[in-house]
């Protein structure tokens, strides 16, 4: 007795399709599952077992052989249960095998055959359509995830007799999609009108979301430096259906995919502790999964207090921020996860927090202030493109009761801006001025010669690398196009320049 049943996995982000053969024949009775099985995996055999009968259908001691087809790549997961319970069933004939050529199975088992959710259904779901399959059989609780996947049919179960329903008599349930928002109302909250003063960082926040620059912010303690970074999402353009697919993937495959979420509908903002381990930032383990880069992808990675960080952790950036992406290679395999994100950082000038402050003076030695300065490398330094001051707040500013612009008038110059951009990088792989190389530099980035004469005395002043020399060019593009500029002006090239404020303030 032979049955054939089609399931997927992840790899990375991404699913592939498994083939599991289930093969009953009488001997011996003995469950063996081959195929480069994970414990999870190799653990299936008694939930499978227990669960077939307590679903009241017979489980025969067979000798039972179940294969997971490619052989040679890893599987791990409890997400294979549902399919090897289905092929047992269907290799003894209790179950019909109509819609088996056309649909996939996933899910986890439980002892008493419900059948319980699992990590990674959305690209689970868009492998199964690219697979050309019509139906996606899935556990209820990961319905909403793979409904917004169109020309694929999820039919959602609770349970083994659910399933049996389905195959033998084409009983699909019904279920209302509901969408959980409560992490997007939250995000929304914060405004940028809530920031008294401190009108210079706002706008240095609107040029960096406008063409995804990173941005570092020096200040004293309470300037109000990390209530900026998290109203940077704010003022962000909207996600992409593509972007939020992308960014769906990641957290569904690191089962971080809040309850009921079909899709994440807002920019992710993660802010690590500096504990931070490089694994955990990077991505990693022994099969890796995702970081925080990760995580952060299409969004804002918000390093406060900087130097805090190891090191070692923060020079892991380097790669990501200059790809777009993290490799990992292990013994066992080579994953690739997506990290197109804007960096957003914080710190203090000295360890006391006051260097340079006109109120409060700083208790520190010039030694320890360099020592401390010195804990980011200058190759980690030149990648931000803003950096600047954020300075304490005056007197007046504390009692002024205006508000200033809120994040969403904001954010619709950020769009007008970013929409510009999506035009002129229409045939490109990127979307925004922070990823141009060095042909679209050359091509969008044009000077005049009093520009020319103005950014060469800059780097000849502030000592500037190449890489700098080309985030200045990329900046003043940005700060253009939100004036709707189509050539890069001096004024515009000037207010680029003063953005490097770590290199005046060392060259000066």
């Amino acid at each position: 007795m032979f049955a054939k049943i089609e399931s997927l996995a992840i790899n990375g982000v991404d699913a592939f399709q498994v083939l599991i053969e289930v093969d009953l024949r009488f001997g011996i009775p003995c469950f063996d599952i081959v195929g480069l099985p994970d414990a999870a995996v190799k653990e299936a055999r008694e939930r499978v077992r227990a669960a077939i009968k307590n679903s009241h259908f017979s489980f025969y001691e067979h000798r039972i052989t179940v294969n997971l087809a490619p052989a040679n790549i890893k599987k791990e997961g409890s997400g294979f249960d549902l399919p090897i319970a289905i092929g047992i069933l269907a290799a003894k004939e209790d179950l019909r095998p109509d819609h088996f050529t056309d649909a996939a199975f996933v899910g986890e088992l439980a002892l008493d055959g419900s059948v319980r959710p699992v990590n990674g259904i959305l690209p689970m779901a868009l492998a199964a359509r690219e697979g050309k399959k019509k139906y996606l059989v899935l556990p209820a609780e990961n319905y909403a995830e793979a409904a917004v996947i169109s020309g694929i049919v999820p039919v959602a179960v609770n349970n083994l007799r659910e399933v049996k329903e389905f195959l033998n008599n084409d009983s699909i349930p019904e279920l209302k999609l509901v969408t959980n928002m409560d992490h997007a109302i939250a995000l929304e909250e914060d405004d940028l009108a809530d920031v008294k003063g401190q009108e210079q960082a706002k706008r240095a926040l609107e040029v960096a979301a406008a063409g995804g620059h990173n941005i570092l912010m020096i200040g004293p303690p309470g300037s109000g430096k990390t209530m900026l970074a998290r109203r940077l999402p704010g003022i962000m353009p909207s996600l992409s259906e593509k972007e939020a697919i992308d960014i769906t993937k990641i957290y569904s495959v690191s089962g971080l995919l809040s309850p009921g979420v079909s899709l994440i509908q807002q920019r992710p903002f993660r802010a690590p502790h500096h504990t931070t381990s490089s694994a955990g930032l990077i991505g990693g383990g022994r099969i890796p999964h995702p970081g925080e880069v990760s995580l952060a992808h299409h969004g804002v990675l918000f390093l406060d207090e900087l130097p805090e960080f190891p090191r070692d952790v923060l020079e892991v950036l380097r790669q990501p921020l200059e790809d777009g992406k993290v490799t990992i290679a292990r013994a066992a395999t080579t994953l690739s996860f997506p990290a197109r994100f804007m960096l957003a950082a914080s710190m203090n000038p000295c360890p006391c927090g006051f260097f340079g402050d006109p109120v409060k003076a700083c208790t520190c030695s010039p030694v320890g202030i360099q020592r401390y300065q010195n804990r980011i490398s200058g190759p980690l330094l030149d990648r931000f493109d803003l950096q600047i001051e954020v300075p304490r707040l005056a007197e007046f500013e504390f009692e002024s009761l205006q508000k200033g612009e809120s994040s969403l008038t904001i954010r619709q110059r950020v769009e007008r801006a970013r929409q510009i951009q999506r035009t002129r990088y229409a045939n490109t792989p990127h979307f925004c001025n922070a990823y141009m190389n060095s042909k679209e530099l050359h091509e969008y980035c044009q000077l005049d010669q009093a520009g020319k004469d103005l950014l060469r005395q800059a780097v000849q002043r502030f000592s500037l690398s190449a890489r700098a020399y080309t985030r200045i060019l990329k900046l003043a593009r940005t700060i253009a196009d939100l004036e709707g500029a189509s050539i890069i002006g001096l004024a515009h090239l000037a207010e680029a320049i003063q953005y490097r404020s770590l290199d005046r303030k060392r060259f000066a």
